[in-house]
């Protein structure tokens, strides 16, 4: 079918009162950095729909990279007819003769913006009704859950049909409630966290602490990976990479094993913390789930979380690992996340980490380092990377070459 449209609907910015129009100009902008790679797109942004004008364009090349973008509930590929009733008619009868397989059911659903139109609504239903049975006779009405729900839509510039309904991935336009740092480590729950939250409008930045010698550029090359992962439901991507070998060596030296992990989360907290503010950032995110590890016990997250006020998202806190894994699965992180390479927490961690750590003993042990001096360093030493379909691009091209 050639479609010359793409119909979006809104869902829930539908709700946002006198702030509707910052939610829909934004998800405007996140829409046309998701579909970059198509120049011939025009995109308008309606108060009740958005309306994606393909010129040409491919739509079943279009649909995967839209159907990936917050903000959107469903959108309907669609085409544009002359605004008169031979050539609704017509169209009609070539799209059902196209779709219908015996023992499929139908239904008109006709909605007229432009008023001046020769029928109305129900007009429409019926005339479009008789020539939909005219072409097939053997077809049967259906009014709730038909097979094949053909909408018609006349506005003032012309006639538009659509037959098929796709799915969006709904939440809230990417970058409509703030930014947020996300502790990416190399693991399966980290890539879900920052998922999660850009649903709900946040706009993430990828941190990850990185230990080398210790840890090898396979782990941070597969952080950078789970990062590119994440770049089609916002465009670009943030990498921070930290430095952290030597507050990792320092740590080791002077605190007691099973303190370790404790005293380690701290600093990265911290280090998380103090970028943050250089960036402008809200809140941080982390891939926490309760009691799934020794630092995610209640007690090492009191006795980790003290070293900020920041509030601390936390969307996989209170899932099993198998609703974990299946979002991990649903958004291609998955078989990249369970590639065995060690990162700066499991290198360092010690055989019996504290599940219970006290918050005093903590701030003793912590009190040790040279506190500012380590993080000054560590925040020199910063190195930041913007991560975009065109640098996975860039990416394929270069290992196809060697390949070569």
């Amino acid at each position: 079918m050639k479609y010359t449209e793409i119909m979006v609907r809104y869902g829930e910015l539908s709700t946002k009162g006198k702030n509707r129009k910052t939610f829909i100009m934004q998800l405007a902008q996140n829409v046309k950095r998701a579909l970059a790679d198509f120049p011939a797109l025009k995109i308008h942004a309606d108060r009740d729909r958005m309306h994606i004008l393909l010129n040409g364009e491919d739509s079943e090349e279009v649909i995967p990279k839209l159907s990936k973008v917050f903000g959107i509930q469903n959108f309907s590929p669609s085409i544009r007819i002359e605004k008169e009733m031979p050539a609704i008619r017509a169209m009609v009868q070539e799209v059902v003769r196209e779709v219908y397989t015996p023992g499929k059911t139908f239904k008109i659903t006709a909605k007229r913006s432009d008023h001046s139109f020769e029928l109305d609504s129900n007009g429409l239903n019926q005339e479009l009704g008789g020539a939909v049975i005219e072409a097939i006779p053997e077809i049967q009405v259906q009014m709730k859950k038909p097979d094949i729900n053909l909408r018609i839509e006349i506005r003032k510039d012309a006639a538009y049909l659509s037959y098929e309904t796709i799915r969006g991935a709904g939440g809230l336009p990417v970058g409509t409630s703030g930014r947020g740092m996300l502790m990416l480590s190399g693991g399966i729950d980290s890539p879900v966290a920052g998922y999660l939250a850009m649903k709900r409008g946040v706009e993430v930045e990828a941190v990850h602490f990185a230990s080398p010698p210790y840890t090898s550029e396979q782990v941070l090359q597969k952080a950078k990976d789970l990062a590119e992962k994440l770049v089609p439901y916002v465009g670009t991507i943030q990498f921070i990479e930290v430095p952290f070998t030597e507050i990792q060596e320092e740590i080791k030296r002077v605190v007691p094993q099973g303190y370790l992990m404790t005293i380690t989360r701290r600093l990265m907290l911290r280090l998380t913390d103090a970028i943050r503010e250089m960036r402008k950032g809200l809140v941080i995110i982390n891939g926490e789930s309760l009691g799934q590890v020794a630092s995610q016990t209640l007690q090492s997250m009191v006795a980790i979380n003290e070293v900020t006020s920041t509030p601390i998202i936390r969307p996989v806190v209170s899932m099993d690992k198998t609703e974990i894994i299946e979002i991990a699965e649903k958004i291609d992180t998955f078989e990249l996340a369970i590639q065995p390479f060690e990162d700066c927490c499991t290198i360092f961690a010690p055989p019996q980490p504290k599940t219970r750590p006290r918050l005093d003993k903590a701030q003793d042990y912590e009190a040790r380092l040279d506190l500012e001096g380590l993080m000054a360093r560590a925040l020199e030493g910063l190195k930041i990377t913007e991560i975009s379909a065109e640098t996975a691009k860039d990416k394929q091209e270069d290992e196809f070459a060697d390949f070569l």
